[in-house]
């Protein structure tokens, strides 16, 4: 293999992926099995006479130890009030964080289930229940190491880094002024509301991290937790039309304020956190394009199309940033 052109991950092979979950006490059948993750990489990992066991191997450089420990104490703390997580498991050492040559990952407890039905209305209301009482623990205490979601690391940093190495030449000059003119009203609007009540979130509680099962939801996946206003663990539930959102979530906050006290002005950073969201996901693929998964994965990126629908996806992020925020009366 040509050093220059491999990945770390090129290096997690079967024979190491077993001898790592091995490490930790446990027999392999020889079984495994490479899940959709693309930031990490996650497998499933028979075992004998036992129940399979997911093994989730960390980006390395991408979290510190501390950090990922944050999020690891984080979902037992969801844990020990109850609340629907897939925590990681406890090694005999009493710890959550395993090392193998060069490697840190953590292993779970299988979980099966399926993606929740966001288009009906009791769904949301039992996740907007459980939310409410994810963020009361999630305001408790805060992250120490682990970072704030801002406007200026997934708006301008991933602006910066698409204008200067992704954004093709053509376009290059529609891109920049636009990005600019977007940037700055989300900056004026955060300027305008004030104060931000950041609390711990999932980070990035869309339907592909729920598990239903037993008509009940369960959360998987804290690996973008971080600091965030509690909107940004409620707007990714949203879909439709200005009334269908809003529909949905008046339902998120009726089931919410039940466990927590929603605050209605944060209504007005929707669009904002949608914004940001959409401008650090084009640059999190950019960041990753050396990594052979990624241009397999996400084989339209870098192209012309691409960037054209892009620009076209942030003019209509401009629009909504100028609309009033939706308006939810219970």
């Amino acid at each position: 293999m040509n050093e220059l052109n491999s990945h770390p991950f090129d290096r997690l092979t079967p024979d190491l992926l077993i001898d790592a979950v091995e490490s930790q006490g446990f027999i392999c059948d020889g079984r495994f099995l490479a899940l959709n993750s693309y930031e990490n990489r996650v497998y499933q990992i028979g075992i004998e006479a036992q129940t399979p066991m997911i093994a989730k191997f960390y980006r390395p450089e991408r979290w510190s130890d501390d950090q990922i420990f944050e999020e690891h104490q984080f979902c037992f703390q969801l844990q020990e009030q109850e609340l629907p997580v897939v925590c990681p498991w406890i090694n005999t050492e009493g710890v959550s964080i395993s090392h193998y040559q060069g490697f840190r990952f953590a292993l779970y407890e299988r979980k099966g289930g399926h993606a929740p039905e966001l288009d009906n209305l009791d769904n949301l209301f039992i996740l907007g229940r459980l939310l409410g009482r994810f963020h009361g623990v999630g305001a408790s205490q805060p992250f120490i190491h682990r970072p704030m979601l801002n406007a200026s690391n997934f708006g301008w940093e991933s602006y910066e880094l698409i204008s200067q190495k992704f954004m093709p030449r053509e376009l290059s000059l529609a891109y920049d002024s636009l990005a600019i003119d977007v940037l700055n009203t989300v900056d004026q609007i955060l300027g305008d509301y004030g104060s931000i009540n950041n609390i711990r979130v999932h980070g990035d509680c869309h339907s592909g991290n729920i598990l239903w099962r037993d008509d009940y939801p369960h959360f998987v996946d804290f690996d973008d937790a971080r600091m965030a206003p509690a909107i940004q663990d409620l707007w990714m539930l949203l879909s439709g039309d200005r009334h269908e959102q809003t529909t949905q979530m008046a339902e998120l906050i009726e089931g919410y304020n039940e466990f927590y006290s929603f605050d209605y002005r944060e209504l007005r950073l929707v669009e904002v956190f949608r914004t940001l969201r959409i401008m650090h996901h084009s640059a999190w693929i950019a960041r990753r394009w050396s990594d052979p998964a990624f241009p397999h994965a996400f084989s339209w990126f870098d192209s012309p199309r691409y960037w054209s629908d892009h620009i076209l996806s942030l003019r209509e992020q401009l629009a909504a940033l100028n609309e009033p925020p939706i308006e939810v009366r219970l």
